[in-house]
């Protein structure tokens, strides 16, 4: 149901479109004169206003022109007897939503109305979301340390756009989590959001996974197949890991994206789409083009602009938040009664240092929550290398299930990059010193981990 005004000079009108609109089920006030109609609008909210040209006193022209002030969301529809190409084209230019001319048939009327309100509603509702995305954090993301609000801010203002984007960062960063939001903001939301591993499907198969294949070109292509790009036509294709791209392929997919045409494999025929293409990757790209292995001119139509996700450690103040996530998550999907975090399990959380990142702390708080024998969450529901600290410089011997070498070495790398830094008050050059490695091979280092925030000094 809507709100309507009703501002007409004639009795007989004004009661002819109350009893018609109200029994279409809307709420409708009527007006005499165009006066009457700024008072209402001053105190109250209406939906749409239908209202004549030509009465005494004030214009429909005139009220039109007060509408900016008076109710700038409601839709105007003005109405006359003295229907003319003139004064519908002056209608429109002074903003009407739409144009009528006495004598108006019921279905006539009923249309824009119809039309106008449906308006209405998606404007109201825009501007709702709007206001959600100004004010909330993103509906898939948590987080409100200064480097993911950071984070926030950037997806929200390139969401709504057309460009390519590059999600970077450590594996288990939430970089899918990232996508799936940047194209539940945009215009794109209604269409299919496509997503693709490019390193889980072996090279001989990715080509055809991309962009489909004509029956008979080659063993076992017994029908034609719908490629990946052509399904996410009008809307995302989110490419992970997009560093694991083999070369030869690189060259179609930039070819896919400069132009939006492909060919299916084996096939004759351009196919075009309109995509917007998200990629990710936990591999330094540009390195990667220094060394050869993926192409400049790619790399460069795809970092059109790059959200660089910061590892866990250096959002210390969201493990909270995303802990108790997690466990309720879990307690909801295990139906376990767990609620709650010891306080020295939080300090164990906050000290380690997670070199799985997010996907990490959620394994471990799914096992808590498994483990938990009563509604809280206590040190004895935690990993042995998370109570000690995680530091991987221990005596205990490489564990029976093994260890994660890379991940170990890294997590040693940082910790000691950290300490150094503390003890030299921030300054690179003398954290550099300390640990006997180049300022260049030192910076190197802290951006290759992630703790490159810009903020320490350079010199000392």
């Amino acid at each position: 149901m809507a709100r309507i005004l009703v501002v007409d000079d004639e009795r007989s009108m004004r009661e002819f479109l109350e009893i018609l609109l109200e029994r279409d089920g809307h709420e409708v006030v009527s007006c005499g004169e165009a006066e009457q109609a700024v008072l209402a609008l001053q105190s109250d909210e209406f939906d749409l206003v239908i209202s004549d040209i030509r009465m005494p006193g004030m214009s429909g022209l005139d009220l039109l022109d007060r509408m900016p002030d008076l109710a700038p969301a409601t839709l105007l529809v003005l109405i006359t007897a003295h229907g003319s190409m003139e004064s519908a084209v002056e209608a429109m230019k002074h903003g009407a939503y739409d144009y009528l001319t006495k004598p108006c048939s019921v279905d006539e009327i009923r249309v824009v109305v119809e039309k106008a309100l449906e308006k209405r509603s998606l404007s109201t509702e825009n501007t709702r979301l709007r206001r959600q995305l100004r004010e909330r954090p993103l509906p898939a993301l948590l987080g409100k340390s200064e480097v993911m609000e950071t984070v926030f801010e950037l997806v929200r203002r390139v969401a709504p756009t057309r460009t390519n984007l590059l999600i970077s960062g450590e594996s288990g960063t939430g970089k899918d989590l990232v996508a799936r939001a940047i194209h539940g903001l945009s215009d794109r939301r209604d269409h299919a959001l496509i997503a693709v591993n490019c390193g889980a499907i072996p090279e001989n198969l990715l080509e055809s996974e991309l962009f489909g294949h004509v029956r008979g070109s080659f063993t076992g292509a017994i029908s034609n197949k719908m490629g990946l790009f052509e399904a996410a036509d009008g809307g995302t294709l989110f490419l992970d890991e997009i560093g694991e791209l083999p070369l030869a392929l690189q060259v179609k997919v930039l070819h896919a994206i400069q132009d939006r045409t492909f060919r299916r494999v084996g096939g004759t025929t351009d196919i075009r789409v309109d995509v917007r293409i998200l990629c990710a990757t936990n591999r330094n790209l540009d390195e990667e083009v220094r060394q050869g292995r993926f192409r400049e001119d790619l790399f460069y139509r795809l970092n059109v602009i790059e959200v660089k996700l910061p590892p866990l450690r250096a959002r210390i103040d969201d493990i909270a938040a995303l802990a108790h996530h997690f466990i309720a998550k879990y307690a909801r999907e295990l139906d376990r009664p767990v609620d709650e975090l010891d306080p020295e399990v939080l300090g164990c959380l906050e000290r380690y240092a997670f070199p799985g990142n997010v996907r990490e702390l959620e394994n471990l708080m799914e096992r808590a929550v498994t483990l938990a024998s009563g509604h809280r969450i206590t040190l004895d529901c935690l990993t042995a290398n998370v109570v000690s600290g995680g530091g991987p410089m221990t005596t205990d011997g490489l564990p029976a299930e093994g260890a994660d070498l890379n991940a170990l070495l890294a997590d040693y790398e940082g910790r000691l990059l950290r300490e150094a830094l503390s003890r030299c008050g921030g300054v690179k050059k003398k954290a550099a010193a300390l640990l006997r490695i180049s300022f260049r091979s030192f910076r190197y280092r802290l951006e290759k981990l992630g703790l490159d925030d810009g903020e320490a000094g350079d010199a000392g």
